[in-house]
């Protein structure tokens, strides 16, 4: 395979951007090597720029569920364009996005849009402190909720996979007010709630943890937390950033069944271009100004090229069988795994949840941060050598997710299967 390409433009990107690279997990560190540098997106489809063409199954992290460059939102966006990138000033389509959202998750009733998933869940958490009067937060070892300094803690994701502490540069003092627990460990949440439950403003959870590889809840996990945080008066927040639309069409609090207090929301509801948002019931989201007094504000926030791939997204997933034949094209890449897999010997634990999917190189169930770092990191980095070799695109991670489009078809996974038989086979040899 020819990278020479992406090669030189990695080595200039370094001399420019600290690791080459504006996000750290696209350093390629994990696996070896050097970073593909991608030309364009077609469908289930990347290209590099030296002309390889890969199956994608990171897909910029989960938010394109129709694919690259989807025509419905290709020409959406290009009549956006035409109106202008952003005006400051309230815009329809935002009505139009918080109306598909709210109908798609109806335990939510306001919405507030932000830029990324980081805003999201620092101002849920902003708002959990302000409706509580409380300054505690509890989240779990190997949830990531984005780079919010008091969210680094025991995160997942990146921080994990390079290896590095939770990061220089936060002070002790930001957080102090942040407990953590093990990931499917109520009876830890229960403790800390026997010790400090009337300071605790909020518990967050990753309600389908996608950030230290995918790891489901384990049964009445969720509905525990429910029940802990009712009780206590504190609120629970599901951070949907990834597994909003992606588990299920209304969520894994739809697919559970579990009605959180706030609800942080990102990836799908973009499209491909930056957005997030936060909400819930109207009496908590009024506090929000100018509503109420808790201040939070974004100059793009709702602007009308997000919200309008936002809006052509969520359309184009509606349609009948859509998101139902991509969680069945899910269900026959991890059938084909497992049995590839199996046939060269090589311990594997396969998860999917909708169209997210994860594997780990262990042979033991993984259900929490402990049991995920125990995979075979060095494993994983050949195969995703080998997988990359054969023309599919994986996470270049041991603790990230994978998703599938609408636009992965019986080609796509029969390449990928083909792939993975060869990789399999390579590391039973080697």
């Amino acid at each position: 395979m020819n990278l020479q390409t992406s090669e030189r433009l990695f080595a200039e990107a370094r001399t420019l951007l600290p690791g080459g690279v504006n996000s750290p997990v696209r350093a390629f560190r994990a696996v070896g090597g050097q970073p593909i540098f991608v030309e364009r997106g077609e469908g289930a489809y990347l290209v590099d720029v030296d002309g390889n063409r890969y199956v994608d199954y990171v897909l910029s992290w989960g938010p394109l569920i129709l694919g690259h460059a989807h025509p419905d939102v290709v020409a959406a966006l290009h009549n956006a364009i035409l109106r202008g990138t952003s005006y400051g000033a309230p815009c329809p389509q935002e009505i139009e996005l918080a109306k598909l959202i709210i109908q798609a998750m109806p335990n939510l009733e306001m919405v507030r849009f932000v830029n990324s998933g980081t805003e999201a869940t620092m101002s849920a958490l902003r708002l959990a402190r302000a409706y509580t009067g409380r300054s505690k937060i509890v989240k779990f070892e190997g949830n990531y909720h984005g780079h919010a300094d008091l969210l680094l803690v025991q995160a997942g994701s990146g921080v994990a996979t390079l290896g590095l502490p939770d990061s220089p540069g936060v002070p002790a003092a930001t957080v102090a007010d942040t407990l953590t627990a093990r990931y499917n460990d109520l009876g830890a949440v229960e403790a800390i709630f026997e010790r400090m439950g009337g300071e605790i403003a909020a518990v967050i959870v990753e309600p389908v943890a996608g950030n230290m590889g995918l790891v489901p809840p384990q049964p009445n996990f969720l509905a525990g937390l429910r029940k802990l945080t009712q009780e206590a008066g504190s609120l629970l927040v599901f951070d949907e950033v990834m597994t909003g639309f992606r588990v299920h069409p209304g969520g894994a609090q739809t697919l559970f069944d579990i009605i959180p207090d706030i609800t942080a929301l990102g990836k799908v509801i973009g499209g491909g271009l930056p957005v997030g948002a936060y909400g819930g019931p109207r009496a908590i989201m009024e506090m929000v100004a100018p509503a109420g007094p808790m201040y939070q504000a974004g100059t793009l926030s709702g602007n009308p090229l997000a919200m309008t791939a936002g809006i052509t997204t969520l359309r184009g997933l509606s349609a009948p069988g859509v998101w139902k034949g991509i969680e069945r094209q899910g269900a026959r890449l991890m059938a084909g795994l497992a049995a590839a897999a199996e046939e060269s010997k090589i311990p594997v634990q396969i998860s999917r949840v909708g169209t997210m999917f994860g594997m780990f190189f262990a042979d033991r169930p993984v259900t929490d941060w402990p049991t995920a770092k125990r995979a075979d990191t060095q494993r994983f980095a050949r195969f995703f050598q080998a997988m990359l070799a054969g023309g599919v695109y994986l996470a270049p991670s041991q603790f990230e997710a994978g998703f599938l489009s609408s636009a992965h078809g019986e080609r796509e996974i029969d390449q990928t299967l083909a792939a993975a038989s060869e990789a399999f086979a390579g590391l039973a040899s080697s």
